[in-house]
């Protein structure tokens, strides 16, 4: 799928905003995502067992010409499959109408992209660590979420209140005027919209087109070097020869005292028991309701100190070096991973406007969607 690129003069941006549902909006926003969901575990089901029947014909020595067809996982063929299964499906066939659309086509996207990584990993063309098997996501532990690309998306003229497909008009917490004046003016346009259950909340993500002036860095001649630390957040030594340091909020560590008190509240009350069947108390579900948001507090803090970090220095710099860090690695040492885990360290690298050089594979060698990879069978890279 050809990928989109904006007009001359236009960039690619997202508003995010808070919704506050009702009660029956809230089901149909997890009837949606649920969907999502259904639809990804149908599509890597259809397609593992096509692998799963070649490998277990193999093992009979049936010859190769005369084993089952592959199952492509392109979007397309994936949508196709799906629209003549789910009217006869007995896992689809009663609610599937019941939801946008959209809702299925978000876990197709999803199970196709999958799929695209798996191969191209295994073909040693995917960057980073090896991408296993696609596998069915748990109702239990998947996020909520599901994307809208069709059907009525807009901001109301009152600023106070967003639509969507199949979900109506719906409420939000914090005002929507500068996105609002934006798509009345004619300088902004909607490309899509993304609901996701967050921290207790549900958001809603709009993809916008937005017309941009081009940002005059102050200091484009300059480059500038970022050291990360934990007891100094960042030292940043210029080519000018300026050197700065920012030092750590901490925001994990100061608010530990209040999470560990609001974590005895919570032990101390009747909770869930998943083995048994128990449901928590109204009591349980308050405490926990109360830790959780002291929780959220400090990673919304954090998001806000690193965004306005780099904010900051990509506007001042023209060229930005960061220190290659082995996060994933770090975290492993137990005496250490709290406090790297709360500098945020891999935020700070994605938000980087420099990425570290790598080798581009050859147009010719790209794979084609629903191509098998190498070794197709299902559990070799798991």
């Amino acid at each position: 799928m050809k990928k989109f690129q904006p007009q001359p003069g236009f960039v690619v941006q997202a508003y995010r905003f808070a919704l506050d549902p009702n009660a029956t909006q809230e089901h149909a926003l997890r009837s949606h995502c649920g969907a999502a969901r259904a639809a990804y575990n149908w599509a890597v089901g259809w397609v593992s067992a096509s692998w799963w029947q070649r490998r277990a014909e193999e093992s009979y020595g049936i010859p190769a010409d005369r084993l089952t067809e592959w199952r492509p996982w392109s979007l397309p063929a994936l949508r196709k499959e799906f629209n003549q299964t789910k009217k006869t499906d007995p896992r689809f066939a009663a609610w599937w109408n019941e939801n946008s659309k959209e809702a299925y086509n978000t876990g197709l996207a999803n199970a196709s992209a999958a799929f695209d990584n798996y191969a191209k990993s295994k073909q040693g063309r995917r960057m980073g660590k090896r991408v296993g098997m696609p596998r069915f996501k748990s109702k239990r532990k998947a996020p909520l979420s599901c994307r809208f690309t069709t059907g009525t998306i807009r901001v109301e003229v009152d600023g106070r209140h967003v639509t969507l497909p199949h979900l109506g008009t719906i409420r939000v917490h914090e005002p929507t005027g500068k996105l609002l004046s934006r798509v009345q003016a004619g300088t902004a346009r909607i490309l899509s919209a993304t609901v996701r259950h967050e921290r207790g909340r549900w958001f809603a993500s709009f993809q916008i087109e937005v017309k941009r002036d081009l940002v005059r860095v102050t200091r484009p001649d300059v480059a500038v070097g970022i050291d990360l630390g934990i007891k100094t957040l960042a030292v940043m030594a210029d080519s000018a020869g300026e050197v700065r340091e920012v030092s750590n909020p901490r925001h994990l560590s100061t608010a530990l005292q209040q999470l560990r008190r609001a974590s005895r509240i919570v032990s101390r009350r009747r909770g869930p028991d998943r083995h048994t069947g128990r449901k928590p108390s109204r009591r349980w579900e308050k405490a926990n309701a109360r830790r959780n948001k002291v929780h959220h507090r400090v990673a919304d803090l954090r998001a806000d100190a690193l965004h306005k970090l780099t904010t900051a220095v990509t506007a001042e710099y023209g060229t930005v070096v960061v220190e290659d860090l082995n996060v994933a690695g770090m975290v492993k040492n137990r005496r250490l991973a709290r406090h790297i885990a709360d500098a945020g360290f891999g935020e700070i690298r994605l938000s980087s406007p420099t990425k570290p050089a790598s080798a581009t594979p050859p147009a010719s060698s790209r794979p084609t969607a629903g191509s098998p990879p190498p070794r197709p069978a299902p559990g070799a890279a798991q």
